[in-house]
């Protein structure tokens, strides 16, 4: 019952938000009493948590199935974009508005985890661009991974770009779009326009 709890629930997060979905909407969607949800969870920010990493965890899957499918590093970022769009709405009811609004400890947290699972994969792609002459050999790998996936987490705070403001799609185009051009090479350029 707990896995399908907390499937429903991921759902329901990802279409409508964290904060829109109640435990009395939960229950009613699932068919079940909140008695039974509280039986399985002791509050809604346990619930939370638990979908929170649940959807992190998919993300990884996914981003890790685009890697090993896509046939250079720029296709990758592409693909790893379109991707995260899917989790990433431009309204108050997106997941990770409402995650960053009204569960901040929550948010924090899986901040804190996107390195240690992210930081390798950048730092691999950034080798496989060098080693395909699609980015400068002499970028300082470490560095440059860091710098990446810090702009990424950069263009996803809403105190830095507000929602009413900024287009998440618009971000991610423009900040991969900086990044790369930042580190291609003139074949590397070639390769980008193509995804333009």
């Amino acid at each position: 019952m707990k896995s399908a709890i907390t499937e429903k629930a991921s759902k329901l997060f990802l279409q409508l938000g964290f904060k829109s979905v109640t435990m009395d909407d939960l229950a009613l969607s699932l068919g079940i009493s909140k008695k039974t949800l509280y039986i399985h969870f002791d509050n809604k920010q346990q619930l939370v948590k638990v979908v929170a990493q649940a959807i992190f965890k998919k993300i990884t899957e996914d981003i890790l199935k685009i890697k090993e499918s896509c046939s250079n590093p720029i296709e990758e970022l592409h693909f790893v974009k379109m991707e995260a769009m899917k989790y990433l709405g431009n309204e108050k009811t997106s997941p990770n508005y409402q995650l960053q609004k009204y569960y901040p400890d929550i948010y924090m947290d899986l901040r804190s985890k996107e390195y240690q699972y992210f930081g390798k994969m950048v730092r691999d792609s950034l080798q496989d661009g060098i080693k395909s002459g699609l980015f400068r050999a002499g970028i300082d790998v470490e560095f440059v991974s860091r710098l990446h996936l810090n702009g990424m987490r950069g263009i996803r705070d809403i105190e830095i770009f507000p929602i009413e403001q900024f287009k998440i799609e618009e971000l991610f185009e423009n900040y991969l779009d900086y990044h790369l051009r930042a580190i291609i090479t003139p074949k590397g350029l070639e390769t980008l326009t193509l995804f333009k």
